[in-house]
Parts: structure tokens; C-alpha cells; sequence
């Protein structure tokens, strides 16, 4: 067990990026860019590898093109325990009835805490990465230790990076099918 009274943590500032391995970066692109709103951006031509990026809501994906595709395992069952991303949304009726109309299956779960109610859909990427869509702004956030609530995550301010603000600017002006915090 690492000892976190040596130092601290480390220096961190924000999440910069997730990076994916696809089966096919252009389906997962599609998927990516009109499901869930994320812009391409580019990527460093230095990169000798196919693959793509793509950035909104404060955060980039990096979509890798796998040497061997066939390798991913296909994933059918819809498991929320299992690793995932999740995007905080604003209306999750308007989320619910996007993917009805894209034919994207889904699941429901409701999570209650302190009689504060949290609503998430979960699906698949074309490869089968999990993601969420949630209301968790309804539930503070609290520290184990102390025990006060510190923010609510719809109020957390990202102080987004300078070499962020030009992609953020170009992500702005396209329009999002999701309505996020």
C-alpha cells in the first residue's frame, strides 16, 4: 500500500483524455462525433499509427486503431459494475428517446442516497466500451474524511488548459445531441 503521507499525491490539474482502442476508428469516430457530440481535432503528425482525436465537454478521446481488431472482445451484455465513462446530462428523457431513435440498446438503473435520487442509462460504443449518462449533479459530493459536502459536480469550474481554449472555441460552435453540465 502506497504510503500518502510521503509527499502527497501527485500534482495533477485535470483529466486530460481516455484513449480507446477500436476495432474500426472510423465507426467508432461516427459514433463518438453523433452520438454523443465530440468534435475531431488534430492529432500530432508525428503519430505513425491510425487513429483519431476528439474533444468536448472539457475532456479529449483518443480513438486507436487496433493491430488486430478481432482480438477486442465482443461485449453483449450491458454490465454497469463493468469499466465505463459517464457524461453528466441536464435531461435524461431527451437522452432516453436519442437513443431509442438511434436504436441503441440500453439499460435504466435508479441509485437513491438520503432520499437524493440519481437516474443512469447505460450502453455500448461500437466496440463495446461502457458509457453512462447520468443526473449525478443531484448527489453532493462529500469526503470520507471530514464529512462536509465540498461541491456538487454541475458547479466543479475545469480551468481548462490555454492549449484546450482553441478546441473548446471550435467545439462550441457544433451542435451537441446531449445537453450536458
Amino acid at each position: 500500500m502506497l504510503d500518502s503521507m510521503k509527499g502527497g499525491a501527485l500534482p495533477l490539474s485535470s483529466l486530460n483524455h481516455i484513449s480507446l482502442l477500436c476495432r474500426s476508428v472510423e465507426d467508432s469516430l461516427n459514433f463518438y462525433q453523433n452520438v454523443l457530440g465530440f468534435t475531431p481535432i488534430r492529432r500530432p503528425g508525428s503519430l505513425d499509427f491510425d487513429g483519431a482525436w476528439l474533444f468536448k465537454y472539457g475532456i479529449g478521446i483518443h480513438l486507436l486503431q487496433s493491430p488486430d481488431p478481432e482480438a477486442i472482445p465482443r461485449k453483449t451484455e450491458i454490465n454497469p459494475k463493468d469499466n465505463h465513462i459517464s457524461f453528466q446530462c441536464e435531461s435524461m428523457a431527451l437522452v432516453e428517446k436519442k437513443l431509442d431513435e438511434l436504436n441503441i440498446d440500453y439499460i435504466q438503473q435508479r441509485v437513491e442516497e438520503g432520499g437524493i435520487y440519481v437516474d443512469q442509462l447505460f450502453f455500448h460504443d461500437p466496440d463495446g466500451f461502457m458509457i453512462e449518462i447520468c443526473n449525478c449533479d443531484n448527489l453532493p459530493v462529500i469526503p470520507l474524511r471530514g464529512g462536509e459536502q465540498v461541491m456538487v459536480c454541475k458547479r466543479v469550474n475545469l480551468g481548462i488548459m490555454p492549449q484546450q481554449k482553441l478546441a473548446m472555441q471550435y467545439a462550441s460552435t457544433e451542435e451537441s445531441h446531449i445537453t450536458c453540465a
